[in-house]
């Protein structure tokens, strides 16, 4: 631990699952091993057992403690509630860090934080987009309303912390220059997950992991897929890992374009564990901030594909064999292109070293924590 004191820090967000539940649980053990007191307030219906496992796992390191309570993905009266409930919650935690992540999480941090201030609380009051909000189009009407909402929270905001370039740019070009402080800092990994994965035998060719859900591409992965059978050679095989509304559909999806019988679906289980399944990672999201399943890819040392969308070419690089379009045609090209020569594709990608130097949970903890401590000295 620094020489600075101890800060009681509380996360709050929506949904604890995909990225942003994995972005708190590295800055949980980064800040309880760094000597903080931290706390987590979350969506109480959100997430399976597997989400559940990971949950409890947290509890013991929580001085603050782990509450959860109803938050909804969609705005609605449901949201008074729960700023109303997490506004008590927050101040028997008494935090000198309030940090919002997402969306929802973002708005009732800096509500709430706001509110302790005027009480004489000193607080600050943090934000850490994550995409979130910052995917709708400016010309829809959800969007006006959203990107609206974002440049009024900035009055009740010390620091926006975005995890790439692409979101701060994406941030300045539909929201505005940030009227308050801001920061750029990476997401991290830990020391062990630079230890190289090898797949198993027999293993598939292609592995999807992650949320059920179109954001993410699972429909495109199931339409590539087949494209790229069609392009020649043995039928292509995958797992896909992960859970989501979706599921049913994607299965009949599969079942519709005569390859139910290539793609094998599991529930969610650790990146690490899932990376031995197949040979090639494939990441189709149509839109993302910085992902955390690119990072811990690369790290373990398996080959990616990936989408040209968000930060995902700050990690990869911006003229990266890698890189896709996120559309069913362009990934099918890719994909028929790496089982014709695998070692090609592989040595195109940055190794576990390089992705080491930029990206480690240490320095993004210690980033942090700097930031912290810069607003709660101004």
């Amino acid at each position: 631990m620094s020489d600075r004191r101890s800060l009681r820090i509380v996360h709050c967000f929506r949904a604890p699952v995909g990225g942003i539940f994995r972005h708190v649980r590295d800055l949980v053990d980064a800040q309880v091993k760094a000597g903080h007191q931290v706390g987590v307030v979350c969506d109480a219906s959100t997430g399976g057992d597997f989400e559940e496992t990971l949950l409890a796992s947290m509890r013991d390191k929580l001085a603050l403690g782990l509450k959860r309570i109803a938050m909804q993905r969609q705005i609605g009266p449901g949201d008074l509630i729960a700023a109303v409930r997490t506004r008590s919650t927050f101040k028997a935690m008494q935090p000198d860090i309030l940090h919002g992540h997402g969306a929802k999480g973002g708005i009732y941090a800096r509500l709430s934080g706001s509110l302790l201030r005027l009480s004489g609380k000193r607080v600050a009051r943090f934000y850490s987009p994550h995409g979130g909000s910052l995917h709708y189009a400016p010309s829809a009407m959800a969007g006006r309303v959203i990107f609206r909402i974002e440049r009024f929270m900035e009055g009740m905001t010390d620091r926006i912390i975005f995890v790439s370039a692409f979101e701060r740019d994406t941030y300045i070009s539909k929201v505005g220059a940030p009227r308050c402080t801001s920061a750029l800092i990476y997401n991290g990994l830990a020391d062990g997950e630079f230890e190289p994965v090898q797949p198993d035998t027999n293993t598939a060719d292609f592995l999807f992991i992650g949320e059920l859900r179109t954001l993410k591409g699972p429909d495109l992965f199931i339409d590539a897929l087949a494209g790229a059978g069609r392009m020649g050679g043995p039928p292509p095989t995958a797992v896909m890992v992960g859970d989501g509304g979706e599921r049913d559909q994607l299965v009949r999806q599969a079942e519709a374009a005569g390859i139910g019988a290539q793609i094998r679906f599991l529930p969610p289980m650790q990146a690490r564990a899932a990376f031995r399944l197949a040979r090639t990672v494939v990441i189709p999201s149509r839109a993302e901030a910085l992902p955390y399943i690119v990072l811990e890819a690369l790290a373990a040392g398996r080959p990616v594909i990936v989408s040209r969308v968000g930060g995902i070419p700050e990690i990869v690089g911006d003229h990266s064999a890698a890189l896709v379009q996120p559309d069913a045609q362009a990934l099918a090209r890719k994909m028929a292109a790496v089982l014709g020569d695998p070692a090609a594709h592989a040595a195109a990608l940055p190794n576990p070293g390089q992705i080491r130097q930029r990206f480690s949970i240490g320095g993004m903890a210690t980033r942090l924590e700097n930031e912290y401590f810069a607003a709660l000295n101004e």
